[in-house]
């Protein structure tokens, strides 16, 4: 009708195209941003190609199902033996420790706290086991800074006894392989679990103990004393 007004369309066909267009340019490009920071993200945490990492697949022993006739086996290709040097300046293998039950740790001289209250609890095995024939083997994570003298002067803040606790350092990637391959623990320069390792007589460990647990500590000193009984 002439002079009739009539309503018009919010928005022009053309321009409805138009925002339809834009609406899929903006989603495209907020995939593609999220794709790229998801794939950033994912390349941060990975190592880096030259980087050295030890696996450890096999669980920890429970000590309550090892027996003589279940040795551990180390798998094909693993070290099974190692020797380092003690803070006397001489060298020390793992064949030579066998005989007598012995506990391993690893720590670093100037760790302020941990390493300090571990081998507080070092220092009362000793006291305890006085004398029985169970030793005591300490491996620094710090060989550039843990040189024999360093040790020797370390070991005395604990009054470590020379035959029975020794303080041992070498070259680090070694010293890596050891704490993998042979105490199936994971450790690095200036890292180590608070664990020790407690091994028997014939070289074969024989349990795990997080030496904070009060429970563990106590178990440790259960299986030591199950493991002197048993020499005697």
């Amino acid at each position: 009708m002439v002079g009739q007004w009539l309503p018009l369309p919010l928005f022009p066909e053309n321009m409805m195209k138009t925002l339809v267009h834009i609406a899929l340019i903006l989603s495209i490009g907020i995939g593609l941003g999220l794709l790229i920071r998801a794939t950033k993200q994912r390349s941060s945490t990975e190592l880096p190609p030259d980087a050295v990492v030890f696996t450890n697949d096999s669980p920890e022993i429970d000590p309550a199902t090892v027996t003589e006739d279940e040795p551990s086996i180390a798998p094909e290709g693993w070290m099974s033996n190692f020797e380092l040097t003690e803070r006397s300046g001489k060298t020390v293998t793992s064949d030579e420790l066998k005989g007598t039950p012995y506990l391993v740790s690893f720590f670093f001289s100037t760790c302020p706290s941990i390493c300090v209250q571990q081998n507080q609890k070092i220092q009362d095995l000793q006291t305890m086991f006085e004398g029985e024939g169970i030793r005591f083997v300490s491996i620094s994570v710090d060989p550039k800074t843990d040189d024999p003298e360093t040790l020797r002067e370390y070991a005395a803040r604990f009054h470590a006894d020379e035959d029975q606790w020794l303080f041992m350092t070498g070259d680090l990637t070694y010293i890596r392989r050891v704490g993998a391959e042979v105490f199936r623990l994971a450790v690095d320069e200036k890292f180590h679990t608070e664990k020790f390792v407690l091994v028997g007589a014939d070289g074969q460990i024989i349990g795990f103990y997080a030496w904070p647990e009060k429970r563990q500590y106590e178990q440790l000193q259960a299986d030591i004393r199950k493991l002197l009984d048993s020499k005697s």
